[in-house]
Parts: C-alpha cells; sequence; structure tokens
C-alpha cells in the first residue's frame, strides 16, 4: 500500500484497503487511501474520517493536509472551523494561514508572528508568502522583513524564493532576481555609472550573491565609493557580513577584518554566529563579548553562545591591569552564574561549563523506578503500540511521526517526565534505540543515564575495541551518533549498518585488516560491521596524531577535511570544532565526544573530562615517518 500511495494509484489503494480491516495499522492505511484523493474529497468524508479516527495521529496527520488544501483556496471558513481542532505542529505554512484567516487577531499582533515562521523557511511556500501580501498591502508589516526574506534566500542560492519575495515589493524588480543570482559580478559590472545604479536593495542582493561566490571580489567592491554611498549602513553591514561569514566557512584570516566593518547592532543572529567564529579563531574576546550581546536574547541563551559569552568574560577579566580589580570581579562573578546556568552532563558545552567550574562529568543518580502503573500505560498505549508496529514493518518514518506526535504533539505540553520514562522504556524494551535515546533526553529533572545511554551489543563493542586498543567508550558515543544502535540504518548517502560505512571504505578496510572473501551484504552482519567499524577508526586516529577531535571528524567528513582544517594558527580544540565550516560535521564532533564522555562514566563508574581529549590543534608539526602498519600485520 505504502508504494500504491506514494504513486497516487487511487485504484490499487481501495483494492488493497479491505485486506487492513482490524489491522493494527488499519489508521494508516485509512489515511493513504483518503490523502491520495483529498483535492476531490468532499468535506462529509473527510470528516467522517476524522471523526472515525479521532485522538490519533492520523487525525491529526489528514486535518493538517486538508489546512493546507483550504489555504490555497483561500477557503477561510472552513479553515478556521477546522484549525480550531488542529493539535499544531512544525508546520510554518500552516500557521501562515491561518495568520491570514483569523481576522480577529489584531493585524499588528499577527505581523509580529510572521517573521519568525517566514525567515525561519527556505522554500517559496504560499502560506506565509500570501500573509505576508496582505500583512504589507494593509502597512501593518514592514518592508525590512520581506528584504530580510531576500536576503537571506540569495544568500542561501535560492532564486526562486528571494523573487518571491522582492515581487511582493515590485514585480518587474522580481523578474532580475535570477539573473542577479546567476550572475551577480555581471550585474553589478553593468552599474558603470550612478545614472545607472540599480536600485539598492537589488544592489544588495547583487553583492549578496557576489560575496558567496568570491568574497576577494565582493570586497573590492564595497570598497568603491560607489556602493558606500549607494546603500545604506544597514546594507553595508549586510554585505560585509556575508563576506566575513564566506571566509570565516572558508577559514580565511580575512573573516575577522570582514566583519569588523560592521556594525553588530544591525546585523541577523545568523551573520553574529560566524562572527563571533571568526573573532574566536583571532583571538579577540572583546569581540566575541560584543558579537554575542548582540545576538537575539534566545540564541545567547544557548549553552554553546552562553559559554563563550562566559570565556570572553573571563578573558576579559583576565587582560584589566591591577587598578581594575573590582571590574575583573564583576566580569568573573557574571561568568560563574552564566556557567552555573548551563553547566551539567549532557552536551558538549554543558560539560565544558560543568569542568569550568571545577567539577567532572559523572552519571546523575537514577530517577525512581517506574512503577508497574506507569509501565503499563505506555505498554497499552494505542498510539505508542502503532508506532513501535509500524517501525517493526519497516514503516520506520511513519511509524517515528506517530511516535513523535504522541510523545510531544496530542497533549500541550507533551508526556509528562515520568511519562517520557515509562516510554523509553517502551521503545528499549522493544529494541528501538532511537526512540528510548531520543525519548528519555527529553527529561529535564528526572534523567535516567542507561536510557540515554544504553549499551546494546556491549559484549562485541569492548571485545573488539579493546582487541585493538581503542577506548570502549569513543566507539560508543560514536555509534550512538551515527545509528542510534540502529542495526539496518542506511544513510541518505548509502552508508550502512550499525557504525555507518559506506561501501567503498567498507571494501577498502576489509583488504587493510585481511578480512578474506568480503562481500557487501557483510557490512549489516554485527560483528562484522563493528570490526571494520573500529578498525577505519583506529586508522583514523593513526593518521591524525591519536586526536579524538580530529579522528571523529575524518570519520564524518573524510580524512582529507580535517587534514585541511587542521592547517592554521594553533588553536584550542573547541575553538577549532566551533570553526569546523560543516553544520554536521561540528554538532557530529561535539556529540560523539560528549557522548563518549558518558559512556566512559558510565562503563568505568568513575567521573570523566573531556578537557582530557580536546589537545590544541594545529598543522601537523612532522609528516609521518613511515606509512602504518596495517592492522592485519602487526604483532
Amino acid at each position: 500500500m505504502e508504494q500504491a500511495f506514494e504513486r497516487r494509484n487511487h485504484a490499487r489503494l481501495a483494492a488493497l484497503l479491505p485486506q487492513v480491516a482490524g489491522h493494527p495499522l488499519e489508521p494508516l492505511a485509512q489515511y493513504w487511501v483518503l490523502a491520495a484523493r483529498l483535492e476531490s474529497a468532499n468535506p462529509d468524508e473527510i470528516r467522517a474520517f476524522l471523526r472515525r479516527w479521532s485522538g490519533t495521529f492520523y487525525e491529526n496527520r489528514l486535518r493538517a493536509d486538508w489546512l493546507l488544501l483550504l489555504g490555497r483556496a483561500r477557503d477561510w471558513n472552513t479553515f478556521n472551523q477546522e484549525f480550531a481542532d488542529f493539535r499544531l505542529t512544525a508546520d510554518r505554512e500552516i500557521r501562515c494561514y491561518a495568520l491570514v484567516a483569523q481576522r480577529e487577531r489584531p493585524a499588528a499582533e499577527r505581523a509580529a508572528a510572521l517573521p519568525a515562521l517566514w525567515l525561519a523557511q527556505t522554500r517559496a511556500d504560499d502560506g506565509c508568502a500570501h500573509a505576508a501580501e496582505r500583512l504589507l498591502a494593509s502597512g501593518d508589516l514592514p518592508a525590512a522583513v520581506v528584504w530580510q526574506r531576500a536576503r537571506l534566500a540569495t544568500e542561501g542560492n535560492l532564486p526562486g524564493t528571494a523573487a518571491q519575495a522582492v515581487g511582493l515589493i515590485n514585480p518587474q524588480w522580481a523578474q532580475q532576481v535570477a539573473g542577479l543570482v546567476s550572475q551577480p559580478q555581471r550585474f553589478i559590472d553593468a552599474a558603470g555609472s550612478a545614472e545607472r545604479l540599480p536600485a539598492p536593495e537589488l544592489a544588495t542582493l547583487a553583492l549578496i550573491r557576489l560575496a558567496m561566490e568570491d568574497p576577494p571580489a565582493a570586497t573590492d567592491a564595497m570598497h568603491q565609493a560607489r556602493w558606500r554611498l549607494h546603500l545604506s549602513a544597514e546594507a553595508q553591514s549586510w554585505v560585509w557580513a556575508v563576506i566575513g561569514r564566506r571566509q570565516a566557512q572558508r577559514l580565511n584570516s580575512e573573516a575577522h577584518a570582514a566583519f569588523g566593518h560592521t556594525q553588530l547592532d544591525l546585523l541577523h543572529d545568523s551573520h553574529l554566529i560566524w562572527a563571533t567564529r571568526a573573532a574566536l579563531r583571532a583571538g579577540d574576546w572583546n569581540r566575541v563579548h560584543d558579537a554575542i550581546m548582540a545576538m537575539g536574547s534566545a540564541q545567547r541563551d544557548e549553552a554553546v553562545w552562553s559559554y563563550w559569552l562566559a570565556r570572553a568574560l573571563n578573558e576579559r577579566a583576565a587582560s584589566l591591569p591591577a587598578r581594575q580589580a573590582a571590574q575583573a570581579q564583576q566580569w568573573r562573578e557574571q561568568a560563574q552564574q552564566i556557567q552555573r546556568r548551563i553547566a551539567g552532563v549532557g552536551g558538549f558545552y554543558e560539560q565544558l561549563a560543568l569542568e569550568a567550574l571545577g567539577q567532572r562529568i559523572s552519571t546523575p543518580p537514577a530517577p525512581a523506578p517506574l512503577t508497574a502503573a506507569e509501565i503499563a500505560a505506555a505498554r497499552q498505549h494505542p498510539g505508542l503500540q502503532r508506532a513501535l508496529h509500524a517501525i517493526a514493518i519497516g514503516l520506520r518514518n511513519d511509524g517515528v511521526r506517530e511516535w513523535n506526535y504522541h510523545i510531544i504533539v496530542h497533549r500541550s505540553g507533551g508526556l509528562s517526565e515520568r511519562e517520557l520514562l515509562a516510554a523509553a522504556d517502551f521503545a528499549c524494551s522493544r529494541q528501538v534505540w532511537d526512540r528510548c535515546i531520543n525519548t528519555s533526553e527529553r527529561t529535564r529533572t528526572e534523567i535516567d543515564h542507561l536510557q540515554r545511554f544504553p549499551m546494546p551489543f556491549r559484549d562485541q563493542v569492548l571485545a573488539q575495541s579493546r582487541a585493538i586498543g581503542l577506548d570502549p567508550a569513543y566507539v560508543f558515543g560514536l555509534i550512538r551518533q551515527e545509528s542510534r544502535f540502529i542495526m539496518d540504518a542506511r544513510s541518505h548517502v548509502g552508508a550502512s549498518g550499525l557504525m555507518q560505512l559506506m561501501p567503498a571504505t567498507a571494501r577498502l578496510v576489509a583488504r587493510r585488516i585481511g578480512l578474506q572473501n568480503f562481500t557487501q551484504d557483510q557490512v549489516n552482519q554485527l560483528d562484522v560491521n563493528i570490526a571494520l567499524g573500529t578498525a577505519y577508526l583506529q586508522w583514523r586516529l593513526e593518521q591524525l596524531d591519536g586526536s579524538r577531535v580530529l579522528a571523529a571528524a575524518a570519520y564524518n567528513a573524510g580524512i582529507g577535511r580535517p587534514q585541511q582544517w587542521r592547517n592554521g594558527p594553533v588553536l584550542e580544540a573547541a575553538i577549532w570544532i566551533e570553526n569546523i565550516p560543516f553544520a554536521e560535521t561540528r554538532d557530529y564532533v561535539q556529540r560523539v565526544l560528549a557522548n563518549g564522555t558518558n559512556y566512559a562514566a558510565l562503563i568505568s563508574g568513575q567521573p570523566q573530562s573531556l578537557r582530557a581529549h580536546l589537545q590544541p590543534i594545529g598543522p601537523r608539526a612532522t609528516p609521518a615517518a613511515s606509512a602504518p602498519v596495517p592492522l592485519a600485520q602487526r604483532p
């Protein structure tokens, strides 16, 4: 039925439907049948489905689909009727349609709510664009928000999204967007004289795109008097920020200088992140402090930026002369307050803050055992049962969506902490480790590290790791991030198994360790996957001076990238990690190291240090004298 739904084969779906009557996944099958022809279904038929499956994930899922259709049809009366029973999800387009439909809500209030929804989207959807059009026409939405949308889209090389936004201001200008995005230098060069200069905002878009493609060329342009005179201070700051961001992503020392041309209070939060990273790499703690303080409060309060703000306060305090001892002490006290607020054992920066306060990472006390009633309530929950059943028969995406709905959305505020622990226990008992981990991680006060950091296949991982001299805690930390212990996990790029090995990597490592007659179908076999994955990780450690930071980066992004990224100034490891150009790899390295620290505490029963594995990173001092000895040839 899944294939028939994907192909919108209505006849095949109708023919198969009687076979699932009474099946645990009957509501999913019924959803497929109706959703495939939702545009032609009549409202009575849709409402009959919603009544029959009231309280289930599929009621909310079909209502979401219908709300999108109603919004596109501008049927606001029906939209409002159905939206009243909709349990809000992360679908921003539906929320934007609601801003149009809820006419009794003050326009200024709706306009204030739109930017957070619209600017966070990348695609050119109808809902938020229509809300923007209406609120712009009424004078409640500032044109600056529309241009901000166009700038972010241009920065992200999304010409269609940028053109949609520009078209709300001036449809004729929208026709120029594709050209200025695809050939920004040509667009800029065409403005050879003051009489031929394009509209300032279009010029800003072209310079933004040029900055992403060729930062030195954009730098040259921004030094020209015509652009300094033609663009506002805010527009100039934005262009310089994009130049700085792009140079920072290339680990170019010019990044910090580019941000020096900006006014921090005029920058978007996404640019302030890169301004902070560039300042960290340059060792400019005053600029680190100022960039973080310019962020919006929500972003500034994130653990990563809170940690670096505290570091900046301490570094600034240390640089003050003795006569300013009172100011230095005040900054140190502020830093300690921040560190106490974020310190914990969960994540990378929480652990660093904990160690900054003189403590180590220990396994927290286990919560009170679940009662029989709490366990039974979770295991008898129809939605959770249905989700795990879907996952068990290979419908993982549908199962995960239903599981998350009942954990987070169905009830306002989601499940209570005890209910979360019981749900996680249910998933653990079925060995659905990703749902076990992710559900348990949602608790804030009742922390169960045996759920958050499970050790499936413990004997095999310990034996194989120790046999080749690897720390098993590091291996467990990597597996938890790679696959969440899902044996048949397969990534979008083709990596397979517990330790997510690419086919070419698996073949290479199999030859390296002398694994005879290896075939690709063996990569999902438990012992083979662990043997290949641990050997590969050990090989990367050998190539990268034993650095767990560099080896984790290499495991995720390939050996060439961290070898390139390490060339430059010698940096403390946390600063080096924060400046990894790829968001996925940056997050991966931080999580693997924090995971490994928690696993080490669990395995040893002793407090651990994350800092102990964060040696400074810089260019390799001397080349390797010889190639590493293959594992299969070791004595």
